[in-house]
């Protein structure tokens, strides 16, 4: 065997190329060996197509990728059966890396790890983040190539000289960094296969199977295989069962309720993409967590990040999406310009729009019951996304103080004839809470009005955006008027008063109002019929929606800053009011005995109005 032993330079135009990934890329250092043990399954899957294709005849035999540490040595080896390097290849893969300046190297990517790598085909190279030597030692498939072996310590030094090796292939030996022993940890290396490579395609063996026998861990014959080389998304939806589906979804998310449905993708034009999305079951907003959805390229883990990649209302779903369109090293200034994630975010939002109207067509009971889950993403949908909202018009659900569901269309159609006002809008009565507003909601049925339940956390945000698709229509809360007000059907009954007599009068009921603080109350008058409530307290529906959606996102803090105001309509027909008007001075108890009636209506009164109130109330029984 000719040992001579050939040294060179790595072709960079920058000695600092090694002290530029480890301090660079220094954040991203555990991405090594997901980078390492790719190149090992590219390499196998290599030698397979050059079986099928009949330019390899020899045996394939055992291709499993092996993982070995030397905890005492602190060397860590990936080992592969693969197509293997000729010099030649070492040559032109290794040894030349293409930069353009230092310079321009240093400013352009030191802020992102993930561009340095995936911009220059620097996967191996990232193996000198935690290395301070590298080896490979590798044998070509290609018979008459002789085995070679490359040695680098972390300089543009390198040599490369004949070696042993027995058959087809390459180990990757790494001799770990002092500041990096930590991957010189069986638990550490297990966690992170476990990460990045546990669907990849090609078996993995990390160490050997072990089982508790005489009270301790013993170690068996049997390879460790951490991967599942045929993982179901990339299995065809007609060979699956439902139980299948669940049963990956607990792999993937161990500790969860069981999904209300999912989505299996499959295209191949003009893109590739597989994958299972999976609508999870929300009890309430403390659930909702984003970046659930894993991104694969080639069955290789890349990011749970998939903002840009998948339109942003579908981050809340959970799953996996698998895209060899996608590079390995994804970066975000990649994903906000590439043409096929822009595709693919479309399909997605396509797909998931076809499968919700699908079972909302087939199994309207089934939608019914999951509304309540499914109503954050379809909302957040429609709020976000202009073309899932065209879609979702046809099936998004509104329900009602009866617990009973309507489609848009059914729903106009049930209130147009009873809840339309004199200038021809039609009004949406809702509650926010069916409990705290029941007065209003009973009095708006009495009059055969029907209310919404429109108690979620996007539920004003959604009133907002179906404002702007529905014609002529707007969205009340029931207290945020009296109801004459709420739904006008002809002009209201002029209330005639002296400018004198009316301040004087707003003087009688504010004196009587408890103090709040940060909250004001305007106090108007009304003739609303003899059997109305004497005072009703409402709410402005426009600032109280804009307050609302102000604690919800800080930019509005103009909104949430101010006090909070209402409107104290004060009925002039009714016989109560009519004494006080008469009797002002003799009447003040009665003044806040109903005052405060309307304030514990809309619950406003506490503390010690409220207890003023009980005592005020006992006193007026014995009377």
């Amino acid at each position: 065997m000719n040992t001579t032993k050939q040294t060179g330079r790595i072709g960079v135009t920058t000695e600092n190329i090694f002290p530029v990934i480890k301090k660079f890329l220094y954040s991203d250092h555990e991405i090594f060996l997901r980078e390492l043990v790719s190149n090992a399954a590219d390499a196998t899957q290599k030698l397979k197509t050059l079986a099928s294709v009949g330019e390899f005849k020899g045996d394939l035999g055992d291709l499993t990728i092996r993982i070995s540490l030397d905890e005492k040595k602190k060397t860590l080896t990936v080992s592969d059966s693969g197509v293997g390097l000729t010099e030649d290849e070492i040559e032109r893969y290794i040894n030349q890396i293409a930069f353009s300046s230092a310079g321009d190297f240093l400013d352009k990517y030191k802020d992102n790890a993930t561009a340095i790598i995936g911009h220059f085909g620097l996967g191996f190279y990232s193996a000198f983040m935690v290395a301070k030597k590298v080896e490979i030692i590798t044998k070509s498939w290609r018979e008459d190539a002789p085995a070679m072996k490359w040695e680098c310590d972390g300089s543009p030094e390198y040599s490369i000289t004949e070696s042993k090796r027995a058959s087809r292939g390459t180990d990757i030996v790494l001799h770990l960094d002092d500041d990096s022993k930590e991957f010189a940890e069986k638990y550490r290396i297990e966690g992170l296969l476990k990460k990045y490579c546990r669907f990849l395609p090609v078996p993995i063996a990390f160490g050997k199977k072990t089982e508790w026998k005489d009270g301790k861990s013993v170690e068996l014959d049997e390879d460790n295989i951490i991967n599942d080389t045929n993982p179901l998304w990339t299995r065809k939806p007609a060979d699956l069962t439902d139980e299948d589906y669940r049963a990956f979804y607990k792999e993937l998310y161990p500790f969860s309720e069981d999904p209300l449905f999912w989505i299996h993708l499959n295209v191949d034009y003009p893109f590739h993409l597989t994958g299972i999305l999976y609508f999870p079951k929300v009890k309430s907003g403390i659930d909702l967590q984003k970046n659930k959805i894993q991104l694969y390229c080639n069955q290789v883990y890349v990011t749970d990040s998939v903002e840009g990649i998948v339109p942003e209302f579908l981050t809340l779903l959970h799953g996996v999406i698998d895209s060899p369109d996608i590079p390995l090293n994804v970066s975000r200034s990649y994903l906000q310009s590439d043409s096929n994630v822009k595709k693919i975010s479309t399909y997605i939002t396509k797909k998931v729009a076809d499968r919700l109207e699908e079972i909302f067509k087939n199994d309207r009971p089934q939608f019914e019951e999951k509304w309540e889950s499914l109503k954050i993403f379809v909302e957040y949908g429609m709020i976000t996304d202009e073309k899932f909202a065209e879609r979702a018009m046809k099936f998004v659900l509104l329900e009602n103080s009866d617990k009973k569901f309507f489609t848009l269309d059914e729903y106009k159609t049930l209130v147009e004839s009873n809840q339309t006002d004199k200038d021809k809008t039609t009004i949406y009565l809702y509650t926010t809470d069916a409990a705290d507003q029941y007065p209003y909601i009973d009095d708006a049925k009495s009059r055969a009005y029907d209310v919404l339940l429109m108690g979620g956390q996007l539920d004003n945000h959604f009133m907002n955006t179906l404002e702007t698709k529905l014609d002529k229509t707007r969205f009340v809360r029931v207290d945020a008027d009296v109801l004459d007000n709420l739904i006008k059907k002809g002009d209201a009954k002029e209330v005639k008063m002296s400018d004198e007599e009316r301040a004087a009068l707003v003087e009688v009921f504010k004196s009587a109002i408890p103090t709040m603080e940060k909250t004001d109350f305007v106090v108007g008058f009304e003739h609303l019929g003899e059997t109305s409530n004497p005072v009703t307290v409402t709410q402005n529906e426009f600032m109280r929606r804009m307050k609302e959606m102000a604690e919800m996102q800080p930019g509005m803090n103009f909104y949430g800053d101010m006090p909070t105001s209402y409107n104290m309509t004060v009925n002039l027909d009714a016989p109560i009011v009519a004494k006080i008007v008469s009797d002002r001075e003799n009447t003040k108890e009665l003044t806040g005995q109903v005052i405060d009636l309307a304030l514990l209506s809309n619950g406003l009164l506490k503390g010690e109005a409220l207890s003023r109130f009980i005592k005020r109330s006992v006193g007026m029984l014995g009377q």
